[in-house]
């Protein structure tokens, strides 16, 4: 079996020290949307994990959401108690991740950070997150999910 790529491998990882095997999938065309990734994967678009990156006044933070659903940036600045909320660019991300827009996993990071997570991916008994790249892939457990990112329910999101 080949190595996984290591920013795939660093997930594995992050989730090993937390008591938690996950299986990463490589496919051979990028999954960087949610709809790429559910038929990739087969499942519902709304068991896709996108973990998308905020700049939150100074604090760059995580919102994991349903695949189905849109990041509404007052509700997110909102459930931070914070003024304004606004996407950060794709230096911002790979700064604080560690990843590349796309390929964003839910943890393992390279920084510390706050994490919200859509109650609609609790729904589920197993959902897909990015797995450090745009072509990694793996399922979990949404309690796996929120413990791993230390992620709290929030509503932020939109239709």
């Amino acid at each position: 079996m080949p190595a996984l790529h290591p920013n795939a491998q660093r997930v594995v990882d992050a989730a090993a020290a937390h008591g938690v095997d996950i299986q990463v999938i490589e496919y051979p065309e990028a999954t960087r949307t949610a709809e790429d990734a559910a038929t990739a994967i087969g499942c519902a678009v709304d068991q896709i994990v996108k973990s998308m990156i905020f700049a939150a006044g100074d604090e760059i933070v995580l919102a994991l959401t349903s695949g189905g659903q849109l990041v509404d940036p007052d509700a997110l600045a909102e459930a931070l108690g914070v003024v304004k909320c606004g996407r950060a660019d794709a230096d911002a991300v790979r700064k604080a991740t560690g990843y590349p827009i796309g390929g964003v996993p839910p943890f393992g990071h390279q920084t510390s950070l706050r994490s919200v997570v859509d109650p609609h991916l609790l729904d589920f008994d197993t959902v897909w997150a990015g797995g450090g790249t745009p072509r990694h892939v793996f399922g979990i457990h949404p309690d796996d999910l929120v413990r791993l990112s230390g992620a709290y329910p929030a509503d932020f999101t939109r239709t």
